[in-house]
């Protein structure tokens, strides 16, 4: 006689894992610990900042629809929870938008958590205006993003006032971001 619940028995889907582990991750991070998220203006500006509450889901359509009619100009840096080296690059470009003197949107889009989870990571992202995190299965998503895009972080796409797209593996280089804003 089997004393494991027929429930915890069946296959788990990769969407139901990473859900559960979000939730717990975020439960972790949350209970107790207090953080600063910031938003677009006031990030950008060096003022105080009401948190980013919000987190938009992000698959092969949402880009499309991005790219078609979003926000102009913008950056959209494609990370995981875990990229060590993402942070500075978002730092970087929060740094020059702020010596620019512009309103950008300045986004984390997360591969690896789901849903509102992601607002457990934003304290390494300082400067962001606005979170996204995959919605489905991540190789079509990445495949739509870039279909060169070797699964490398941090991966940003600068797009220009005129929707002219710039694609960088690392941080991008100081001419590049002067022409991006030009």
């Amino acid at each position: 006689m089997n004393s494991i619940p027929e429930a915890l028995m069946r296959p788990v889907s990769r969407r139901q894992l990473l859900q559960a582990g979000s939730a717990a991750s975020a439960a972790w991070c949350l209970n107790g610990v207090a953080f600063f998220i910031p938003n677009k203006a006031a990030a950008q500006e060096g003022r105080a900042q009401p948190a980013i509450k919000t987190v938009v889901n992000f698959d092969a359509g949402v880009w499309q629809q991005l790219l078609a009619s979003g926000p102009r100009p913008a950056a959209y840096v494609f990370t995981t929870s875990y990229c060590p080296s993402c942070p500075a690059v978002v730092a970087q470009l929060a740094q020059h938008i702020r010596r620019q003197g512009r309103q950008v949107t300045l986004a984390a889009v997360l591969m690896d958590v789901v849903g509102d989870a992601a607002l457990a990571n934003l304290h390494h992202y300082k400067g962001i205006t606005q979170v996204f995190a995959f919605d489905g299965f991540e190789p079509a998503i990445r495949h739509a993003v870039d279909p060169n895009w070797p699964n490398v972080t941090p991966y940003t796409v600068l797009v220009s006032r005129s929707g002219q797209l710039q694609r960088v593996i690392g941080p991008p280089d100081p001419s590049l971001l002067q022409r991006w804003l030009s």
